[in-house]
């Protein structure tokens, strides 16, 4: 219907000429198609970076090696109710940035990608890896992490399915994540929120999607910037699915000469992936002993 051409190998795909690729493939896969595609070549790639920060760094320098023009889909950063917020930080209608609050309790139905059943990192890396990549964008990049990601007994074949984060900006910003993907009662308990206070303002963000994958309800953003009143900013669409437009869009704008910078570049997202792999080492290294009384 578009004349889009269908490519029966890998190899043929990767040999067209003058493309804009878009590489959705999970993270173990990424390394070795970047490495058949053209040199200077546009390249999206789907979160994550690689399955670790070893992996990440080595998709780093086979982009540097080929010139490509590459991008990871953090396409967050491209929500409707995000931008508007970005917008309001930039624009200093928060004042400073006191507090990040993160809550996600939902039931995501990880049995829908039967590659991840294999992975061994799951809920940061493929999930909240979007919000810790969103923190970093609107606040910049923490000192340290302190982590917990647990598996749940009735999922067996997946690792960590929830999580608890607790990211350190010292006293200037308290930041904390509370990640449960394995809430098996009905909507009423529900919650999937993202509310950022500072010294001026407040803003309530909600994404519809986690509520009820994959036809949750719309998105909403609340802002409270000129007293302690409450007020609702219209959105044009959601999260999902009107957020994918503006990763790949930003590429090809790149391309054009239409944009002068990328948004989310592999050079910006490898930080991502070292605050993910800090997640997991938090994880692993255990909590503090309580003392003996």
């Amino acid at each position: 219907m578009f004349g889009v051409p269908v490519f029966t190998t890998l190899d043929d795909a990767c040999a067209v000429r003058d493309a804009v690729f878009d590489v959705a493939v999970p993270g173990d896969q990424i390394l070795s198609i970047l490495c058949r595609l053209p040199v200077g070549a546009a390249v999206l790639m789907q979160k994550p970076m690689g399955e670790d920060l070893d992996a990440a760094r080595r998709i780093l320098d086979v982009c540097r090696a080929r010139r490509l023009v590459a991008a990871v889909n953090f396409q967050l950063r491209f929500s409707p109710n995000m931008l508007a917020v970005e917008q309001l930080v930039e624009g200093s209608r928060l004042g400073a940035i006191t507090d990040i609050e993160v809550r996600v309790v939902d039931r995501q139905p990880w049995e829908q990608w039967s590659f991840l059943e294999r992975a061994p990192r799951l809920e940061v890396l493929y999930h909240s890896i979007h919000y810790l990549d969103v923190i970093r964008w609107l606040a910049g990049e923490p000192e340290g992490v302190h982590c917990r990601a647990v598996a749940h007994p009735s999922l067996h074949q997946f690792r960590d399915t929830r999580s608890s984060i607790i990211l350190d900006y010292g006293d200037r910003i308290r930041c904390s994540l509370t990640l449960n993907h394995t809430h098996g009662c009905d909507a009423t308990q529900r919650a999937s929120f993202f509310k950022i206070e500072g010294t001026e303002g407040a803003a309530m963000l909600t994404l519809g999607v986690n509520l009820d994958y994959p036809d949750g309800p719309p998105d909403t953003l609340e802002v409270a910037l000129d007293g302690p009143a409450w007020h609702e900013v219209p959105l044009r669409g959601s999260w999902f699915t009107a957020a994918f437009e503006g990763p790949m869009s930003n590429l090809q704008r790149v391309v054009a000469g239409e944009d002068r910078a990328l948004v989310s570049p592999v050079d910006d997202a490898i930080r991502t992936m070292a605050l993910v792999e800090a997640c997991y080492r938090s994880s692993d290294g255990g909590s503090t002993p309580i003392p003996t009384t």
